[in-house]
Order: structure tokens, then C-alpha cells, then sequence
């Protein structure tokens, strides 16, 4: 069975998921799809030529739609013209247009797999990318928190000299300015993380804004983030094409709520298997509920 995956998007984010894809050999077929179509030839020629040099051989096919028909994941990676905005729903009238645009063309192609979005406000267009598909909600989901939690845990794991791998925990809420951490579910070997602070003076709203600007920091720096979301993207390729049933933070459809929202999730080959709600601090909860109204107020206004 041919392991097919769909990218439309080829700049810095879409490039760098095709490439963590090939050089971690997780699929055997990557269709790479750009508006600007020198650009997905260019990047799918350098992965090429990469061919001789990975552990698998993987075919990179450029600029064809109908190649979709059979791919088991799409991902969705159309960015702004303008990256330097700090929250990032500033892009919702450019990246809507622009996925509502790509969406039917996805659709007549005949695709039915699973999809994952990366584009921002990732919350917001998720829902979009659902209600112009028409797919079900568990078959499409978006990145959300996975990066910011994977940033939490670098925080954290900086912060008590721990390799970050050995922190568990979750960012809920939006992928933006109302994300929170839910230090409640946070842990390193099992113990609470307050726990392991002991008699520490730990400044944890610090902490959180260090995670929530992370990626601030880096577009400040460098231009644009590429190299996490891309690694985050990957996995969840992995664990969709791989049936994996395993658990990240996604942006999933909470049916209570009626939005996409940063929460953790089981994912299979058909995208979410189940939402998990874990136990959550009063304060936590309030959050929660308080980053929902703030997407959904983003949905009402682009209407």
C-alpha cells in the first residue's frame, strides 16, 4: 500500500514538512502543490535530489491536483504574504480567501482522506476548511497547540535542567494570544511539575509568556518558524498514516463548544479518533471556555 501525502503550500513551512517526511522516510508519495508553481517545481526537484543520499526512496510529484485522488493526508500550509504579525488572527482575510480557493479544487479532485491544517489563524481556518469541504469533523483536524506544547516542554525542561522529552503536559485553547498552559497536567517522570519546584520561587506567568512569544521570538529573529511545526506536522502524518492511535494536542471539534480548539486527541488513520478532556483546575476550565469565545468571535466576524 502506497503511503500518499498531499502538501499545498511549498514555502518555508511547506517545504520543511516535506522534508522531515523524506528524511525520516514516513511515506512513499509526496504530492507538493504552491499558487506559485516554479516554486513547488524548485522544491520538489531539491528533495530529489536528495534521493541518493536518504535511508528510503520517496517520489515527489509537483504542480498536479489530481494526484490528490488517492493520497491518504493533505496537508494544508498556505501562509500569508506578510509574516511579522504578532497574533495571529491578523491573517484570517488573507489565508480564507486563500484556502477557500484550494478546497474545491481538493474536493474535485476526488480526495477523500484525512486533513490536516497548518495555516493561521489554524483555529479558525480548521473550521473553515471543514465547513467548505464538507467532511466530517473527525477527518479534519489542525496543528494547534502541538507546537506550543512542544515549546512548554522545552520551557520547562530549560528551566529544571531536564530533557524536554521527559516533560508531559498540554497548552490548551487557541493556537494564539488565549492559549494557556494547564499546569495541572503538567509533569516530569510523573511528578507534578509545582511538586518539583519544591520551595523554588518559580514566576510561572513568566513561564507562559515565554511559551505563548516562543514563536514571536524566532519571527522577530529569522523571518518565519519552520522547523518545530514541521517536525510537530510530521508526526501526526506518522500517526495518521501508521493508524498509531496516539495522543497529541490538536485542534479538534469540541461538540460542546462548537469550535476547533487546541485539546488532546487520539489520531488514526480516519484523523480524530476521540477528544480527551482532562481534569481541569477551576482557573483552567475558565480558560478554556474564555479562548473558545475568542475563536468563535473570529468566525463570526469573518462572515
Amino acid at each position: 500500500m502506497t503511503r500518499k501525502v498531499g502538501i499545498i503550500g511549498a514555502g518555508h513551512v511547506g517545504a520543511d514538512v516535506a522534508f522531515s517526511l523524506v528524511t525520516q522516510g514516513l511515506c512513499d508519495t509526496i504530492v507538493l502543490l504552491d499558487e506559485d508553481e516554479k516554486k513547488a517545481g524548485s522544491q520538489a526537484l531539491e528533495l530529489r535530489d536528495m534521493a541518493s543520499l536518504t535511508a528510503s526512496r520517496v517520489k515527489i510529484i509537483a504542480n498536479d491536483y489530481s494526484e490528490l485522488h488517492n493520497a491518504d493526508v493533505l496537508v494544508i500550509a498556505v501562509g500569508p504574504k506578510t509574516l511579522l504579525r504578532e497574533d495571529r488572527l491578523e491573517e484570517l482575510a488573507e489565508t480564507r480567501a486563500a484556502v477557500r480557493e484550494v478546497i474545491p479544487r481538493v474536493i474535485a479532485s476526488g480526495f477523500g482522506g484525512v486533513i490536516v491544517n497548518i495555516t493561521n489563524p489554524c483555529d479558525v481556518i480548521t473550521q473553515i476548511i471543514q465547513q467548505t469541504s464538507g467532511f466530517l469533523h473527525s477527518q479534519v483536524f489542525g496543528t494547534g497547540t502541538s507546537l506550543d506544547t512542544a515549546r512548554m516542554k522545552r520551557v520547562v525542561g530549560e528551566f529544571f535542567d531536564i530533557d524536554p522529552q521527559s516533560v508531559t503536559g498540554y497548552v490548551m485553547g487557541e493556537h494564539g494570544e488565549s492559549q494557556f498552559v494547564a499546569w495541572s497536567t503538567v509533569t516530569v517522570g510523573g511528578c507534578p511539575v509545582a511538586q518539583l519546584a519544591g520551595d523554588r520561587d518559580v514566576d510561572w506567568a513568566s513561564m507562559q509568556d515565554a511559551v505563548r512569544g516562543g514563536g514571536w521570538e524566532i519571527l522577530q529573529g529569522k523571518g518565519w518558524t519552520s522547523f518545530g511545526i514541521a517536525t510537530a506536522t510530521a508526526r501526526l502524518v506518522d500517526a495518521i498514516l501508521s493508524d498509531a492511535h496516539s495522543v497529541y494536542l490538536v485542534s479538534a471539534w469540541d461538540e460542546e463548544l462548537n469550535v476547533y480548539i487546541g485539546q488532546p486527541a487520539v489520531i488514526g488513520k480516519n484523523g480524530v479518533v476521540q477528544t480527551l478532556r482532562p481534569e481541569l483546575t477551576v482557573y483552567e476550565g475558565v480558560a478554556y471556555h474564555a479562548s473558545a469565545r475568542v475563536i468563535a468571535a473570529a468566525l463570526k466576524s469573518e462572515k
